[in-house]
């Protein structure tokens, strides 16, 4: 299976892919304000790299549940100076969490080789001409409602058939606008406009969504289910709980994980992979060497 993402190449399998998240937000639910001005989200970002991440995410407008809009002009004067610095200092890929075309034109045209998009659900087109026009990796997330609504009593009879029929028809719907299939990547959408249930019920079926052919990211790092599960309500005490889930996701055939804390995740995933080497009755050297 290939992923293009504009001048970058990923072939599965192959490890597991860890996109690190760049809040350039003042008010991000689990860092915000933290990398705010540009110098300290660049720094951030070769922490990132330097724990082991294969890919950065910047997004300038948080997602958390009930948060406000941000315009685009706004948005855009966030994110393009973090990405122009960054695609003229670092080889790693770089993906933008946005859910605006004009916001995701400009951090292309700043260096930018992702859309990572929470609003792949929009009937209008502009996205994925945008995507298609920049040849770009896209990943295409499930979500009910808006971050302002979808946690307003989010209701599924199905929720597993529901997100598959999803991704089958955006993979279609996307064909005609001239995104190909090999630029896409799916993501569940866990916690965006799903119950508690409907999230383990997600974490539960991720083996289905492989019937697709295209790699399933994973974005559960620091988001409130886990802490109703644990008894956290601090987002920085919900570590444990998503490295859990990133090991299991991982056995169960996820390619990206979109995570907070990178250098923890790298480590369970390469732990995690070598079990799974061992189990399809992989060599002792070949265990060895998936986690040097």
């Amino acid at each position: 299976m290939l992923w293009r993402a504009g001048r970058h190449e990923f072939r599965f399998p192959r490890p597991t892919l860890v996109m690190g998240v760049l809040n350039v937000t003042p008010d991000s639910f689990s860092d915000g304000g933290q990398f705010f001005s540009v110098e300290a989200a660049v720094d951030r970002a070769g922490q990132l790299l330097r724990e082991g991440a294969d890919l950065l995410d910047v997004g300038g407008e948080s997602t958390r549940p009930g948060a406000a809009p941000v315009p685009a002009e706004e948005e855009i004067r966030r994110v393009v100076p973090v990405i122009r610095q960054l695609a003229s200092r670092v080889r790693a890929p770089i993906s933008i969490d946005t859910q605006k075309p004009e916001v995701a034109r400009a951090a292309l045209l700043a260096g930018a080789s992702i859309v990572n998009d929470i609003a792949a659900n929009r009937a209008d087109d502009t996205m994925a001409r945008v995507v298609a026009e920049f040849r770009a990796g896209y990943v295409v997330m499930h979500m009910k409602g808006t971050p302002q609504t979808m946690q307003q009593s989010p209701a599924y009879t199905d929720v597993l058939r529901e997100v598959d029929g999803f991704f089958a028809e955006r993979l279609a719907w996307l064909e005609q606008f001239g995104v190909r299939r090999e630029q896409v990547v799916l993501d569940p959408g866990i916690g965006f406009g799903k119950a508690l249930e409907h999230n383990l019920e997600l974490l539960d079926g991720l083996p289905h969504f492989a019937r697709h052919e295209r790699p399933v990211l994973l974005g559960v790092s620091r988001k409130s289910f886990l802490g109703k599960i644990t008894g956290t309500e601090s987002a920085m005490d919900r570590l444990p709980g998503a490295l859990a889930c990133a090991a299991l996701a991982v056995r169960d055939g996820v390619q990206l994980l979109r995570v907070h804390d990178v250098r923890e995740t790298v480590q369970a995933a390469r732990v995690a992979e070598a079990i799974q080497a061992c189990r399809r009755g992989g060599k002792r050297g070949e265990v060895s060497a998936s986690l040097d």
